[in-house]
């Protein structure tokens, strides 16, 4: 097959839905497939094989966070001429409705197209409810929906009602599982209590500060290791000097191939989001690495936790024998008892770890990339492909399509 994967977000910017594509690419192309990226990029970037770069960005708010999408007037003659010259089975937009890169790509495309819905905002978005009038002709164009749990399922459905299947993100089992020495600032800290995100206000880190606080008194042996940055930073640890608590460690950015060392050797991972989650790739990437989870029971993470996932079953209602404990958002008390009954109770946590690593495997990438393959197969034997190039498909999709046109 012939697949251009779009993203509506700067590629420049580490984010979920970038991260998801370029998995995506990857095993996709590991497959033998041809695929193509197109994204915007704010700035010089080496986006990699492949991989073309449409407008530059600003940012825009959203669900409590920025999102760097393109408004820029150009776009519509760029995505034209690519269209022109390239004739794609498939083109799967990551947030099909985000302008403006996908809607364009959307608009002019004759293929058979795939749209992923990663968001889901608490409150509802603004932007669709605004331009839903304008957004609703795209959406038609839309041959097969996607959303990445049922916590995004839910939100686009408020304002394009239809089926949309829930095809999950996924997470790197090896470079989770691989043990990494751990790091001397971590080593130092242990045992400790990890968090890693962006510090936004959403991903809950002054919840878990002064829930922090209050596990202190009651486990002083234990530290905290923030991992991330942010324009908030400074304000997290002058809080923390300000009430005095002790063994709080700013980590700051760490790379991605340290990272796993961190959850590896954590006590216990800590996700403490207030909301506007769609998912929980954080809960999956500890879980990968067998560290037992204290999260905010929020719809994206509880589908990460219980929700069934093909032969999976749902897991049972017995906390021992889940890889998280889930708890009320926004409650430094709650927050406090959870991890203060997991960090002293050695049986639990080996449970929850072994409860963690039974179930990261079925969100590997090689796992759902599968699963995207057969619904794009799906698509083009009920859809058809774009007018045909027959060395670019698998002989068994060329069959199905001269089946579709005359």
């Amino acid at each position: 097959m012939r697949i251009a994967l779009v993203s509506a977000y700067d590629i420049a910017v580490p984010s979920g839905v970038n991260a998801h594509i370029g998995h995506l690419a990857q095993e996709f192309r590991e497959r033998g497939h041809t695929v193509r990226i197109f994204a915007p990029g704010s700035r010089r970037h080496d986006a990699g094989p492949d991989t073309t770069l449409i407008g530059w960005t600003v940012p825009i708010p959203s669900g409590g966070s920025l999102a760097r999408v393109t408004l820029s007037p150009g776009i519509y003659g760029k995505v034209k001429r690519i269209l022109a010259e390239e004739r794609f089975d498939i083109i799967h937009l990551h947030e099909p409705l985000v302008p403006a890169l996908p809607p364009v790509f959307l608009r002019l495309s004759k293929s058979v197209n795939v749209g992923t819905f990663h968001a889901a905002h608490d409150g509802g978005s603004f932007m669709y409810s605004i331009n839903r009038p304008l957004l609703r002709s795209w959406a038609r164009r839309l041959h097969g929906r996607i959303a990445v749990s049922t916590a995004a399922a839910g939100m686009i459905k408020r304002y394009f009602p239809g089926h949309y299947d829930i095809i999950p993100n996924g997470v790197d089992i090896d470079r989770f599982a691989a043990e990494i020495p751990c790091p001397e600032d971590a080593a130092a800290a242990r045992p400790y209590v990890l968090f890693v995100g962006r510090f936004e206000e959403r991903k809950g880190l002054p919840v878990l500060l002064r829930a922090f606080a209050l596990l202190k008194e009651r486990r002083p042996e234990l530290s905290l290791v923030v991992v991330g940055e942010g324009a908030r930073r400074k304000d997290y640890e002058d809080w923390v000097r300000q009430h005095r608590v002790p063994d709080v460690h700013f980590a700051g950015y760490v790379s991605g191939e340290v990272l796993p060392a961190y959850y590896q050797h954590a006590t216990v991972y800590c996700a403490p989001n207030t909301g506007n989650e769609s998912f929980g790739i954080v809960l999956l990437e500890a879980m990968a690495a067998g560290v037992p989870v204290v999260a905010s029971n929020i719809d994206g993470f509880a589908a990460v936790i219980n929700d069934p996932l093909g032969d999976l079953p749902a897991a049972p209602f017995d906390l021992e024998c889940r890889a998280a404990e889930l708890v009320p958002p926004s409650d430094p008390g709650a927050l406090a008892a959870a991890l203060e009954k997991v960090a002293a109770t050695p049986a639990l946590r080996r449970s929850m770890s072994a409860a963690g690593l039974a179930r990261a495997p079925n969100f590997s990438w090689p796992h759902v990339s599968e699963r995207i393959l057969a619904y794009y197969e799906a698509l083009l034997t009920k859809h058809g492909p774009a007018p045909p190039q027959a060395a670019d498909r698998p002989a068994a999709i060329q069959q199905n399509s001269r089946g579709q046109h005359s």
